[in-house]
């Protein structure tokens, strides 16, 4: 049984960064494809980053160039470094993760993936 297990969220104010980890237990994380969403309060959930077994990123455009995800495959954890952020980017945060093959397209769809973690608060103030 995989599970994940999302830390780092906090209160920052606008302008800082903040880097968020999503540690994984059980499974071959090595294996797994890797994403971020958030959800917003009153808002849809969306696709916020994701990262190929590979190691190619895929980025919402909203947070492209603010916004870095990275994984270690050691520590079976997956990261999403934030900067510049600002009062939009409050939501919760949760990873979500799939095995795939090494080819395998990225996805930006939530249902693709087969385990989340249960979230982290990243509140921004202004």
């Amino acid at each position: 049984q995989v599970q994940l297990v999302e830390s780092g969220g906090g209160l920052v104010q606008a302008g800082d960064s903040l880097r968020l980890s999503c540690a994984a237990s059980g499974g071959q994380f090595s294996r797994f494809a890797l994403a971020w969403f958030r959800q917003a309060p009153g808002k849809e959930r969306e696709f916020v980053a994701a990262l190929s077994r590979s190691g190619n990123p895929d980025y919402a455009d909203s947070v492209k160039g603010r916004f870095t995800i990275s994984r270690d495959n050691g520590k079976k954890t997956v990261y999403l470094q934030m900067s510049s952020l600002n009062p939009v980017d409050t939501a919760v945060y949760s990873c979500a993760a799939r095995p795939t093959i090494l080819t395998a397209p990225m996805t930006r769809v939530y249902d693709d993936y087969y385990y989340w973690g249960q979230g982290t608060q990243v509140t921004v103030s202004s």
